[in-house]
């Protein structure tokens, strides 16, 4: 377990940023994990032409995987477009999941938490902020 919860995991757990709700979101959504119970709730704002994020709020009920994944979401979010948001959820699941290379880029810090790939009951709760992300987006793109 020690490779799971390693000092930079407990210090990105710590130390999330931009906590708490946006006044007027576009879009927010709420993921839970059916496995652990954990919840991550997302609220963003996009760019005028929906392709980046200019704001940003999290509030995570999760483990200290889920806290980690959510504060390096939290971090780097701002000004991302929404294709590197979906790219770094997608390479995060393929290191859980089929062990593809961490995500590169803004997200880079997503390679803390390849210790999570050998523990499939932990991938939900580490994949939640970004789930939640990529839905606020499109909820924010449906208005």
């Amino acid at each position: 377990m020690s490779d799971l919860y390693h000092n930079r995991v407990l210090e990105l757990a710590a130390e999330i940023p931009n906590l708490g709700r946006l006044p007027a979101p576009q879009g927010s959504a709420e993921k839970v994990s059916r496995i652990c119970g954990s919840a991550v709730r997302v609220d963003v704002c996009l760019s005028e032409d929906g392709d980046r994020v200019t704001a940003i709020a999290v509030e995570p009920k999760a483990c200290a995987l889920g806290q980690a994944a959510t504060s390096i979401l939290a971090e780097h979010a701002i000004g991302a477009s929404i294709e590197d948001i979906r790219a770094a959820r997608d390479g995060l699941e393929a290191m859980l999941k089929t062990g593809g290379a961490p995500p590169r880029g803004r997200f880079y810090e997503l390679r803390h938490l390849q210790g999570v790939r050998d523990y499939p009951p932990r991938h939900a709760s580490t994949l939640l902020a970004f789930e939640a992300a990529l839905a606020a987006i499109d909820a924010a793109r449906l208005d």
